[in-house]
């Protein structure tokens, strides 16, 4: 497929923005990229314009928000992802959005994608644990063409057996790809293991063997079972009319089903302590995480781990010393402590969460890393530097307001929010929230989240100085 054609831009791996996601941006790094000075009770410089929600009777909804300019980003937020599978049908949801660019019965893919080329637009889509994605950037006066091009290839795909066949060869060579790919390999690895025996713990691609066994009657029975309205948003932002975009989703989607009264049911997950090491003297570097039990999205803990997390910061030995300033757990670290790289993340679901420090370090230097960052949580229940924390309220509602930078990412802070929340936050709601955090609120989580509590860590590479549970276990404890 060519990229001017049609950019598949696929999420299903298990992409580094959304590990890092954040409460009310939830597809978007949040870190400690742009600092500013010490600015208590910062207020954000977006100003929210004419956000609108409207519910039909199926409970399919239409959100947009109206932004002056000439283009447009419109798409269909799905609540299905991953965890909405089986073990008979583990990857659907990313097979699927494969599948969605092959052909309708209306178009063939060949005509999908001049028709796309002619327009001059972009269609993409993705897959996460919670949600499958697709959407189109274009100019505003194609809007309707790009919504009717969203329902035909959701609502009417005919999922050819051939194309099915071709397209186990793409997907398999798609996981070993992500084979190769550390931090990948860890993040799948930890989610196996914090949320065994519930849909959590699967990778969103599913295993090689369901690739290969995948047919057109998992794909049908997926789209008939979760596609219906009450999981579904129909998004826009950009130079958009709300009360347009209502007429083009009764127009294009009006006879989607609402379903049953259990069609937003799910089965929960829960935090396990755990570990695995997968050894391989021969790696140079070792790579690993090491978590504690997060937030759901709705958690009222989410925005003050939030913060916390930019406390302790991030770092890149290939970057600047400016990062090294900013992070309390970088100045710990010091110079030359043959640690590569780290980012505090957190990582959230509607149930449960993930909170911890990803990692690339010299295998000398494991056991002194593992030290700091346990030093770094319990100093959480401590005495809390006013300045420090401060400084990350500052940085992490600046990033907020950066991320949120064209109709892309308006569109997709939108469609995330009205599937988790039911409405989308304000920025000034996120400051209000951010700008009540205070130390007391600090040591609270602290305490709650970091001393004493399970842990699950895993790590890859040259595990030899790896400190191991007892002696982690330890390091957590008070003093």
């Amino acid at each position: 497929m060519l990229l001017n054609k049609i950019s598949l831009f696929s999420n299903s791996r298990l992409n580094i923005k959304n590990i890092f996601a954040f409460k009310n941006l939830s597809s978007n790094i949040i870190s400690s990229k742009a600092h500013f000075s010490h600015q208590p009770n910062v207020k954000s410089n977006i100003i929210d314009s004419g956000y609108k929600l409207t519910t039909l009777p199926s409970g399919f909804r239409v959100a947009s928000e109206t932004l002056k300019m000439s283009t447009a980003t419109v798409g269909v937020w799905i609540d299905a992802g991953s965890r909405y599978e089986d073990e008979n049908n583990s990857g659907v949801a990313h097979f699927l959005e494969h599948m969605a660019f092959k052909g309708t019965k209306k178009r063939t893919q060949h005509q999908l994608e001049l028709e796309v080329e002619d327009m001059g637009a972009h269609l993409n889509a993705y897959t996460s644990r919670e949600h499958t994605v697709y959407y189109a950037k274009c100019l505003s006066s194609d809007l309707e063409k790009s919504v009717e091009i969203l329902s035909d290839i959701l609502l009417r795909s005919v999922y050819d057996e051939g194309a099915i066949y071709r397209e186990h060869q793409v997907i398999l060579r798609e996981a070993e790809s992500i084979e190769q790919n550390v931090q990948e390999v860890v993040f799948d690895h930890l989610h196996a293991i914090a949320f065994a025996e519930s849909p959590l713990e699967r990778t969103i691609l599913g295993s090689c063997q369901n690739i290969k066994n995948m047919t057109r009657d998992h794909l049908i029975g997926y789209v008939k079972k979760y596609y219906k309205g009450p999981r579904m948003v129909l998004t826009a932002a950009g130079g958009v009319d709300h009360d347009y975009l209502v007429e083009l989703g009764k127009k294009y989607f009006g006879n989607i089903e609402r379903g049953d009264e259990h069609v937003l049911d799910y089965e929960r997950g829960t935090f396990k302590q755990s570990t695995k090491t997968i050894e391989n003297p021969e790696m140079k570097m070792t790579y690993g995480t090491l978590a504690v039990e997060g937030t759901s999205w709705t958690n009222p803990d989410n925005v003050a781990i939030q913060v916390a997390n930019t406390m302790i910061g991030q770092y890149d030995r290939t970057q600047s010393v400016g990062i090294l300033g900013r992070s309390t757990l970088a100045n710990s670290l010091g110079h030359d402590s043959g640690v590569e790289s780290f980012m505090a993340y957190t990582t959230s679901y509607k149930d449960v969460g993930l909170t911890g420090v990803y990692f690339c370090a010299e295998p000398r230097a494991l056991e002194n890393l593992v030290r700091c960052i346990c030093d770094e949580w319990r100093s959480l229940s401590g005495d809390i530097n006013v300045d420090s924390l401060e400084r990350a309220k500052s940085s992490l509602l600046t990033n907020c307001a950066l991320i949120l930078d064209g109709s892309t990412a308006v569109c997709e802070d939108i469609g995330r929010q009205i599937l988790i929340y039911g409405k989308r936050l304000n920025v000034e709601e996120l400051a209000e929230e951010i700008n009540a955090v205070t130390p007391d609120t600090i040591r609270s989580i602290g305490e709650r989240y970091y001393l004493n509590k399970p842990f699950s860590y895993v790590v890859v590479g040259n595990t030899s100085n790896w400190p191991g549970g007892l002696k982690i276990k330890k390091m957590l404890s008070k003093p």
